[in-house]
């Protein structure tokens, strides 16, 4: 268990969290315009089509920006400072928010590749993250 916020799995977005646990990074990607997005929602942001299904990315990308947090977002992050906060561009396109995983922070920067990896914090919430590639 995690004193940490957990993300809220609901009927949308249950899929992209069975993905995570099973290792996987699905996206949504719409039918219609052939393009991915991220967050899950009901229409393509894109083309407003209805017609999306989840659809599993490559896992790789590079980060578009990110901060080194040297002081925790409240107390269930203290233990873990430093660590990055990132904005990570999908090969696919989209972009998340997440955490590069790394001991080299003055290795960081922004148009550095990186690659999915899965951190299962509870039995049921596996979090997508990145690292160096």
């Amino acid at each position: 268990m995690t004193n940490k916020p957990l993300p809220q799995i609901d009927v949308e977005t249950a899929p992209f969290w069975a993905g995570a646990r099973e290792g996987k990074l699905l996206l949504p990607h719409c039918g219609d315009c052939g393009r991915y997005h991220f967050y899950p929602r009901a229409l393509c942001p894109h083309c407003r089509a209805d017609g999306w299904q989840w659809a599993e990315a490559s896992g790789r990308g590079v980060i578009h920006t990110y901060t080194i947090a040297h002081r925790g977002a409240g107390p269930a992050f203290k233990d873990d400072v430093p660590y990055v906060v990132a904005i990570v561009e999908l090969a696919e396109g989209p972009r998340m928010m997440t955490n590069i995983v790394t001991d080299d922070l003055s290795g960081i920067a922004v148009d550095l590749p990186v690659r999915v990896v899965f951190d299962a914090v509870t039995d049921e919430v596996t979090l997508p993250k990145f690292e160096p590639a």
